[in-house]
């Protein structure tokens, strides 16, 4: 396992590049997912003790790249009891499962919800010990995922990057809630970078504005997304997005029978 100083500095090349070429407006986002019997990061704040709080996933994003904290979030951090299902720390019972959480607000029926519910991303039961979320800059663990918030445009330039070494076409999925699953734990168990919308609840709790969405990153795949960025960038695919401005403008007709007047001389 490489030394934290060896690991901060991988993160910090890597935050470096992604800031070079996209120009979030947020911090980039290293998140893990915790293993049970490994103490948890001396510098990260719990919002239960050291916050007095429970804040739901999408928030403890927010507040990390925002504020540029690290948290570690486990089950006794939590509200959302949409997320302690998905994330493992409570078992889905059947009112969850039957898709009750969905009916009347997110899908007409139980039934759809119940659908719905089945293709949410979800890890066993206990696998894990928390969900930690740092900056990127200043993460001292290896992340399982890299998130990025920014707009459709910055977007656009990390899905260039994503496909630069395999073409085709990237695919993402949208169910408009816990856009936290899809953020983390579809995109470990895909091992495939994402598109993201954030969800009703991260524009509520986490705060994510209108014209905003997101990317992920496996820890997998960062590299390749480098790589990708660089040849990109080469190709002359950039952000800021260069608008094309070396032509001849046309103007109102008052102001080209003006310009007759000087054509006259």
């Amino acid at each position: 396992m490489p030394a934290t100083g060896q690991v901060l500095e991988r993160n910090v090349y890597v935050c470096d590049r992604i800031e070079f070429h996209v120009r979030p407006s947020t911090f980039p986002l290293a998140i893990r997912m915790w293993p049970h019997g490994e103490a948890l990061p001396e510098k990260a704040r719990r919002p239960g003790p050291d916050l007095g709080i429970r804040v739901a996933t999408c928030q403890a994003f927010g507040i990390s790249r925002r504020y540029g904290w690290t948290l570690a979030l486990t089950r006794d951090d939590l509200a959302c009891p949409l997320t302690t299902v998905a994330f493992g720390f409570e078992e889905a019972p059947a009112y969850y499962l039957q898709g009750c959480c969905c009916e009347g607000m997110y899908t007409e029926t139980a039934e759809a919800g119940a659908r719905t519910e089945a293709m949410v991303a979800r890890w066993a039961t206990d696998q894990y010990q928390a969900i930690v979320v740092a900056p990127l800059r200043r993460a001292e663990f290896e992340p399982d995922v890299v998130l990025v918030f920014g707009t459709p445009g910055q977007v656009l330039r990390l899905v260039t990057a994503a496909l630069w070494k395999r073409g085709g076409y990237l695919t993402s999925r949208f169910s408009g809630r816990l856009d936290c699953s899809d953020e983390v734990i579809h995109t470990i168990q895909t091992q495939e970078c994402q598109v993201i919308l954030p969800c009703y609840g991260d524009r509520i709790f986490g705060h994510a504005e209108d014209h905003e969405m997101a990317f992920t990153i496996p820890a997998a795949r960062i590299d390749e997304v480098l790589e990708g960025l660089e040849g990109t960038y080469r190709g002359g695919v950039r952000y800021p997005i260069p608008v094309f401005l070396r032509y001849t403008p046309t103007f109102p007709p008052a102001y080209q029978k003006l310009a007759e007047f000087f054509q006259k001389k």
